[in-house]
């Protein structure tokens, strides 16, 4: 009963996230703290699911897999997102895509979900592409600012907590009720993916 409920709750979850990056006319735009630009950059990630759910499914996938794939994914994902920021910040402005954002769920999702074995250096390129995709849409997104190198350390500061604590929880997970329960989220995180295709096809048709 539990776990029928905790499946709920996961889809009610991701369905609600779904739903807020169905594709409408977006601007990248940070939203201030007041507290200074490392904590903005902290804000934004925890406050885009584009950024965090595959960083989430990443950690979750590598914490599966055991302590050696969490240590090469809490290392390779945040350095490879702030060498993204940085090469975004001397590009163009752009903004993101939602079919990409449904491509990564769906990727991630579905390793997740079905429990890959993956090599430990396919996950570490895997964490690579994720860290620097993201990054340098984060860092072309942000216009110019004399502070915007800040916001991205502190963006890349969130992701390297948020990988940390949810690989190193995953990894002491012994149950394993509890491990199901990780892959359920996984395929949670997949069908996401799959609605926000769905979305971006019909607003492509102008439906």
């Amino acid at each position: 009963m539990n776990g029928g409920r905790a499946s709920r709750m996961w889809g009610w979850a991701l369905a609600a996230i779904a739903a807020a990056m169905s594709p409408t006319p977006a601007h990248a735009h940070l939203n201030s703290t007041g507290m200074g630009p490392v904590y903005d950059g902290v804000l934004h990630f925890v406050m885009s699911p584009e950024d965090l759910i595959p960083v989430l499914a990443l950690a979750l996938y590598a914490g599966l897999r055991g302590a050696g794939y969490g240590r090469e994914t809490l290392f390779v994902l945040p350095g490879a997102w702030l060498l993204g920021g940085f090469i975004g910040l001397a590009a163009p402005a752009t903004k993101g895509s939602v079919v990409l954002s449904a491509i990564w769920f769906l990727l991630l999702g579905g390793l997740l979900a079905a429990n890959a074995r993956l090599s430990l250096r396919v996950t570490a390129a895997l964490a690579a592409l994720v860290g620097l995709s993201h990054g340098y849409v984060n860092g072309s997104g942000m216009g110019p600012s004399m502070f915007a190198g800040m916001v991205v350390v502190g963006l890349v500061g969130a992701v390297f907590v948020v990988s940390a604590l949810t690989a190193a929880f995953v990894v002491r997970l012994r149950a394993e009720w509890g491990r199901i329960a990780v892959r359920v989220a996984g395929s949670w995180i997949a069908a996401s993916g799959l609605l926000l295709l769905g979305w971006a096809a019909r607003a492509a048709r102008g439906g």
